[in-house]
């Protein structure tokens, strides 16, 4: 493994600064022409003209488009959302105590989505055309054809109202808000810190169904991909005289094939994480959860431009980053990227 040059890498960070902006100004832009009102949103439909001109005035509405995009730049290199018109406290504040809900959601359904989808594209790939590849393919396919919040209804009909199996929307039943100290903002962690094993069982139980819908897309994916990547590898010339030695399918796969794909799945599954990260939306909104989706969900019914253009940047960002993480990961593990790019 060799090291990244400084200039290979001040190109990334270039490219990932120039994307940054590139989001921050199609994203300002969209907020400005959408038909929501942010000055109504803010006085209210019934307000008179005069009052309603001098909140336009004082949001900096009434100023050129570019100016006020500057002065929005201005504001976030300080740190500085604006406040949110629905809970009146500054946007950071309510993106931190969100985000931490969103993170724990997606972190586990990229976890449980890699546990199983990695395996079964491997072994769909080695037992190619069996039963064990026609059910992956059929599961993958479903993945990708059923929409989330059919998959979110149902298993709250079946598993929560039927069988009460799991616990049912928000993060933990009613009569346990507000008892563990938020000092990482995930519940599964903090309630462990604060020695509620009670609370952890009753918080595992009211994630685990969101998670795993989430992670059912996440692991169609992955496993489509793991199948096609090792496909590919089986039929290169190490592999023919690994089996040629006598080394075992399973032994070949483990062995030599997983280690030379991992780089592929490096970036497969950045991106999964990212596209759970964002894509939260429709599980938070059916399992009330309170992440950032719902979050930007709320802002959006009553045009909370601040809220809504960092919701949005945050997770962009997000977005960007895990994306740039996996390409300086390839570019460290494979050095015929860097060779490429010479």
């Amino acid at each position: 493994m060799k090291e990244l040059s400084a200039n290979e890498l001040g190109k990334r960070v270039l490219q990932l600064i120039i994307s940054l902006f590139i989001l921050l100004c199609v994203t300002f832009v969209i907020g400005r022409v959408m038909p929501a009102d942010p000055v109504g949103a803010v006085v209210g439909e019934l307000a008179d003209p005069a009052a309603y001109a001098a909140m336009r005035t004082r949001l900096g509405l009434d100023l050129p488009l570019y100016q006020q995009f500057f002065i929005y730049l201005a504001s976030l290199l300080q740190g500085d959302f604006g406040t949110a018109i629905l809970t009146g406290n500054p946007v950071s504040k309510d993106l931190a105590q969100a985000f931490p809900a969103t993170f724990e959601l997606a972190t586990l359904a990229v976890i449980i989505s890699t546990f199983i989808g990695v395996p079964l594209g491997l072994a769909a790939a080695l037992f190619r055309d069996s039963w064990i590849d026609k059910t992956a393919r059929v599961v993958a396919l479903v993945g990708h054809s059923i929409p989330v919040f059919w998959f979110g209804i149902v298993g709250l009909v079946i598993f929560y109202a039927g069988l009460n199996w799991v616990g049912g929307p928000g993060r933990v039943d009613v009569y346990y808000e507000g008892i563990v100290t938020p000092r990482t903002g995930l519940m599964l962690v903090d309630s462990l810190l604060e020695g509620e094993p009670e609370i952890f069982w009753n918080a595992l139980s009211h994630i685990i169904l969101p998670a795993i819908i989430l992670a059912y897309a996440a692991m169609a994916y992955i496993t489509r991909m793991t199948r096609s990547f090792t496909l590919e590898q089986l039929n290169q010339d190490y592999v023919i005289a690994a089996r040629a030695k006598g080394v075992g399918p399973a032994n070949t796969v483990i062995g030599h094939v997983l280690p030379n794909i991992a780089v592929q799945l490096i970036t497969v599954l950045a991106i999964s994480y990212g596209n759970l990260l964002e894509g939260a939306v429709v599980t938070e909104i059916v399992f009330s959860w309170p992440g950032i989706g719902q979050y930007m969900t709320n802002a959006l019914m009553i045009g909370d431009m601040n809220a809504i253009l960092a919701a949005t940047i945050i997770v962009g960002f997000i977005f960007m980053f895990l994306n740039f993480a996996a390409d300086i990961a390839y570019a460290l593990l494979d050095p015929r990227t860097r060779e490429a790019t010479q």
